[in-house]
């Protein structure tokens, strides 16, 4: 049986592709492209149809755990890899409706999934997953088992939450050392940051105010029928996502999309014109874009993944701007660098992600809790091979998208300890996603922060820590 692109059933297929793909290793976003490429979905023509496929895929990472514990619990026989991940699918949009789910504002809106699409009815999810196993020869022997697993769950629903809900992961959908590290950090907040992780980030936008002035783009964004409001000095959180096609100026370099937090580093660096800057690890080029929007400046940007490097380039050209893109390991520099020294350098280095992960929900499922020490390791190696480049007086930014300490405040004590010549000056330190921050953290010598720990109200969790080199 052949389904129609635009029914959920052949949208939920192309999504249990994908879950699937995440739990054999697959980044999702490479999981959905694959899935898209396996249904034969043109990114034009079937623009829709991918969109609603991605938006099922992100919800059900976001409740992966409890779906994968519901299954375990309603399937006595393992029923084979891809109905699996097709109840996870169909479970994952039930559990989002289902009463007594933690549902604040945020999380209501997130049900509505990113091209504003509103939670499907149960009747509807069930109704289409029985059609998704019946549309394939190997899945349609188990038609009948789908329909019974989710009808028993909608019946049986208050009581078997209750009961995987005593599973810490299938509560909070986190692995259990995630979950491990949050406590052992944050034993006040943890219980928080455990929830955020499923809470829908905002759509954020750094204005380019050498082109615009951020009261002028509120009222351009306005004038488009949309409103945003002002979270930083170049931030403005849209109210509504939408696709970069309907932002007023994006393909003029107007604005980019990029989150609040993430639109502290630039400044950070506190670049003038002619100088010469260093932004390492710099794939997808959001921040080489913002700092070539500071000042005139000569930047050398980094990256080790050759398509990810192809990125860069087309962010700068719709920008309209310039850098010397080198496709290298950050920790090898004698196998790029031009033997000039640095006035600034940018170190957003590997991590674990921890910070981002309301984005990228499949990084908890991906990660392993021997990743952390693996890269530990590599941040150290790059700052370390990184720092020799930089001229006396001149400034390094250490970040990470992490809210593990491991990567944050006590990598930043070991930079200053091992790194010669170094002065540790102030900076925000460790930003825990949404409005919750920590203290920014002191300079060695207490200097003046120059307005840095001047936080956006929402953003992702990132650490900053800045050195500069004695002159």
């Amino acid at each position: 049986m052949r389904l129609p692109p635009d029914s959920l059933a052949f949208q939920m297929l192309g999504a249990a592709a994908a879950v699937r793909a995440v739990s054999e290793g697959t980044a999702l976003p490479q999981a959905i492209e694959d899935a898209a490429a396996q249904l034969r979905l043109d990114r034009v023509r079937d623009a829709a149809t991918r969109g609603a496929l991605q938006d099922i895929a992100y919800r059900t990472m976001r409740q992966f755990g409890t779906a994968r514990a519901l299954v375990t619990r309603l399937v006595t026989r393992p029923p084979g890899a891809q109905v699996d991940s097709l109840l996870a699918v169909a479970l994952a949009l039930l559990v989002e409706q289902a009463p007594g789910q933690r549902q604040d504002k945020d999380s209501q809106d997130a049900a509505q999934g990113a091209s504003g699409r509103a939670g499907y009815s149960t009747f509807t999810v069930v109704d289409q997953a029985v059609s998704a196993a019946a549309s394939e020869p190997k899945t349609a022997h188990a038609r009948g088992l789908v329909n019974a697993v989710l009808r028993r769950f909608l019946r049986e629903r208050k009581a078997l939450l209750a009961e995987v809900n005593r599973d810490e992961q299938a509560r909070w959908n986190l692995p259990p050392w995630w979950l491990r590290m949050l406590r052992e950090a944050y034993p006040e907040q943890w219980t928080d940051l455990a929830a955020s992780v499923n809470v829908r980030p905002p759509m954020t936008l750094r204005v380019n105010t050498a082109r615009v002035s951020v009261k002028q783009y509120q009222t351009d964004l306005a004038n488009a029928g949309l409103a945003g409001t002002v979270v930083g000095p170049q931030a403005v959180r849209l109210v509504r996502a939408v696709p970069v096609t309907q932002l007023p100026g994006f393909a003029e370099g107007a604005v980019s999309v990029q989150d609040a937090g993430a639109q502290l580093a630039a400044p950070l660096l506190e670049v003038a014109d002619g100088m010469r800057v260093l932004d390492a690890c710099a794939a997808p080029g959001g921040k080489t874009g913002h700092l070539l929007e500071l000042a005139d400046i000569d930047v050398t940007a980094v990256e080790s993944d050759p398509q990810r490097a192809t990125r860069i380039n087309e962010n700068l050209a719709r920008l309209g701007k310039e850098a010397r893109i080198v496709v290298g390991d950050a920790s090898r520099p004698a196998d790029w660098w031009d033997g000039q020294p640095f006035d600034r350098i940018l170190a957003d280095v590997p991590c674990s992600a921890s910070g981002i992960v309301r984005r990228h929900p499949d990084i908890r499922w991906l990660r392993r809790e021997t990743d952390i020490a693996k890269l530990i390791t590599e941040q150290r190696r790059i700052v370390s091979q990184l720092w020799p480049l930089l001229k006396p007086g001149g400034i390094l930014v250490y970040v990470t998208c992490s809210i593990f300490p491991t990567e944050g405040e006590e990598q930043a004590r070991w930079f200053g300890a091992q790194l010669a010549d170094a002065i540790r000056l102030q900076a925000p330190g460790q930003l825990l996603p949404g409005t919750r921050t920590t203290t920014p953290s002191a300079g060695e010598q207490g200097e003046k922060d120059s307005g840095h720990a001047s936080l956006p109200s929402d953003h992702d969790g990132f650490f900053y820590a800045r050195f500069q080199k004695r002159a």
